[in-house]
């Protein structure tokens, strides 16, 4: 039940029908006890956002696609992490009005990939060159890695590659030839396109660790071929709850209650 009290959080993209975030947030307020609810906004102009947020005092939003580079110029302030990536997930409106714009999504990558093994001095293909794909270049990056940006377009994917001091590679020649992680951090396999991948599975091979960041369906086409061929595999749930733990703790000042957060998720999927 809401009332006059009640806090108000959301995701903003387009589409969100598919996102689990109102699940994972809404199941975290309700453990603690707290008067608070996350709603879901399909937004597709994100320059009234912040507007929005103000006059309906939604104190903290999450940023998914394609918006997450946009918001970087909407904001007030910007988190130097979030600025050194160039791209924004979270959104906190403060007492004074001012919106921060901040980035989860690299820590959440960077420790679900870790989760699988050590990733200091690792060779990682990261597809796309995105707003998630910048978080998690960074975040391997900052763990040691040697990343791959692998786009379909050369402009942007260099442009990536630049800021980070790494390789490129167009997605037509890309092999998988001495890559000993590889990272989709693109929407192919997403609900309800499910039976698309970013690669072909001829890509992939037994020694590699692949990790998928669509999270709806669980297992994507991507996580099966390569399950099928002996890779370790690393699911998008892990660091989207990773992720949503590090905004629930910054918008609320409170514990994350992650088991509570990951079996909501878990029992819709």
């Amino acid at each position: 039940m809401m009332d006059a009290e009640t806090a108000l959080f959301g995701v903003m993209g387009h589409p969100v029908a598919h996102s689990l975030s109102p699940v994972m947030h809404n199941a975290a307020f309700g453990f603690l006890g707290l008067n608070a609810v996350y709603l879901a906004f399909d937004v597709k102009d994100p320059a009234g956002v912040p507007v929005a947020m103000r006059t309906f005092g939604i104190r903290g939003m999450s940023v998914t696609l394609p918006h997450k580079e946009a918001l970087l110029s909407l904001v007030d302030e910007l988190d130097p992490m979030a600025e050194k990536m160039g791209a924004v997930n979270t959104l906190c409106l403060k007492d004074d009005g001012r919106i921060i714009g901040l980035n989860t999504d690299w820590c959440g990558a960077r420790d679900a990939l870790l989760e699988a093994g050590p990733l200091h001095g690792k060779r990682v293909a990261i597809l796309g060159a995105g707003g998630a794909g910048r978080a998690v270049a960074f975040g391997i990056r900052e763990a040691g890695a040697f990343p791959l940006i692998v786009n379909r377009s050369r402009e942007k994917g260099e442009a990536l590659a630049c800021d980070l001091g790494a390789d490129f590679c167009l997605l037509s020649n890309f092999t998988g030839i001495g890559m000993d992680i590889l990272v989709n951090t693109t929407s192919l396999g997403m609900h309800p396109d499910v039976d698309t991948m970013p690669v072909q599975a001829a890509v992939l091979h037994g020694g590699m660790v692949v990790m998928d960041i669509v999270y709806n369906p669980r297992k994507t086409k991507l996580i099966r071929a390569a399950e099928s061929l002996g890779c370790r595999v690393v699911d998008g749930l892990e660091m989207f709850i990773r992720q949503g733990a590090l905004q629930f703790e910054l918008w609320t000042g409170r514990e994350a209650p992650v088991d509570c957060m990951r079996k909501a998720v878990e029992d819709v999927l």
